[in-house]
């Protein structure tokens, strides 16, 4: 290995690692908030990343009529308790939008000259369509068990990325895509020649970093989300609802993973399946923060992205058992650390 590989490993491994710290943060998130892993995150990176595709193909993707029929379910269900509630009749107006939102979506699919909008429309359009499904996933198959074991809400989250990866299938089918990229330029920098993707996933990871720090640090919701994450309980008790905390988190998760899926679909092939491997290095980042530490979790990831470049050259074979075996450390480290408190009824 000379200088001009390991630069370019370097390069490698941290454009990696932004999105990887971007997952971390998502999965963090939802976690401190929810007490719900989540491992559909994945989906959401893939989904984000072949619905890109299909809009670039002018192809008009099923997924709308999914997110359509979910919210339809969606509706159902709020009517069902709304109806049975003896203080609250008729149907609110935010029932109706959700569900109208979701139809013009299958219209805008299906009438839009796709392949000939331009990239941020077709960035816009995917986020659009993809990042309904993480509030829909929280309030069909998490808020009724909001108040269940952390262990049964595990079971749930893997039974769900079980069900995704098969609709995942069933919509965009077995074969890989991989999109445009957002610009095609080079940059020479001494002997390492810099792809201008790269800096797009770079500067995006870090300006959406720096949103949801000033999100979380100055707006009234993002000070909700973090005394939930603090304290469900007590938050709970000065009036912040446990409902609007959970969809609020699941959408940014949904949101993040979405436009991580759209940001890596240019570097390389995505099938319905790869966002559970992408999302499971972003996991390894969260454990090293300890699922608690953000900035630390940042690191970790990045710290996962340049090990997993390094180890492609050093060992391709055996990189995702290197990556992997990272967590052995740090949960051993925490393990013994920490101080064990039986989880209450």
């Amino acid at each position: 290995m000379d200088l001009q590989i390991a630069l370019i490993l370097g390069q490698d491994g941290v454009t990696n690692g932004a999105i990887y710290a971007l997952l971390a943060l998502s999965i963090l998130l939802v976690f401190t908030v929810t007490r719900v892993l989540l491992i559909p995150l994945g989906e959401f990176v893939s989904f984000g990343a072949l619905t890109m595709a299909a809009v670039q193909s002018g192809t008009p993707n099923s997924i709308v009529w999914l997110v359509a029929g979910l919210a339809v379910v969606e509706a159902a269900l709020d009517l069902r308790v709304r109806l049975r509630s003896p203080s609250r009749r008729g149907i609110p107006l935010s029932m109706v939008l959700k569900v109208a939102y979701a139809f013009a979506l299958v219209v805008l699919m299906y009438q839009l000259p796709l392949a000939d909008l331009p990239m941020a429309a077709q960035v816009l359009l995917t986020l659009a369509v993809v990042v309904p499904l993480g509030p829909q996933m929280y309030r069909l198959f998490f808020q009724p068990i909001a108040n269940a074991p952390s262990l049964v809400l595990l079971i749930v989250s893997i039974a769900v990325h079980v069900a995704m990866v098969g609709v995942g299938l069933l919509l965009f089918g077995p074969s890989g895509a991989q999109t445009k990229p957002f610009s095609e330029a080079g940059f020479e920098l001494g002997p390492l020649m810099i792809n201008s993707q790269s800096l797009w996933v770079i500067a995006m990871s870090l300006a959406l970093i720096i949103i949801l720090y000033q999100f979380f640090e100055r707006t009234i919701y993002g000070k909700a989300l973090r005394a939930t994450a603090i304290n469900r309980v007590g938050s709970q008790l000065m009036g912040i609802s446990p409902v609007f905390a959970g969809r609020a988190s699941f959408l940014l998760a949904s949101f993040i993973g979405t436009l991580s899926g759209v940001m890596v679909a240019p570097i390389t092939t995505i099938y319905f399946d790869s966002g559970f491997i992408i999302s499971l290095k972003g996991f390894v980042g969260a454990i090293i923060g300890g699922l608690a530490s953000y900035p630390l979790a940042a690191v970790g990831a990045v710290l996962v992205g340049l090990l997993e470049a390094f180890s492609s050259f050093w060992a391709s074979t055996y990189k995702e058992v290197i990556v992997f075996t990272l967590i052995i450390p740090f949960l051993l480290w925490r393990s013994l650390t920490s101080r064990h408190v039986e989880e209450e009824e």
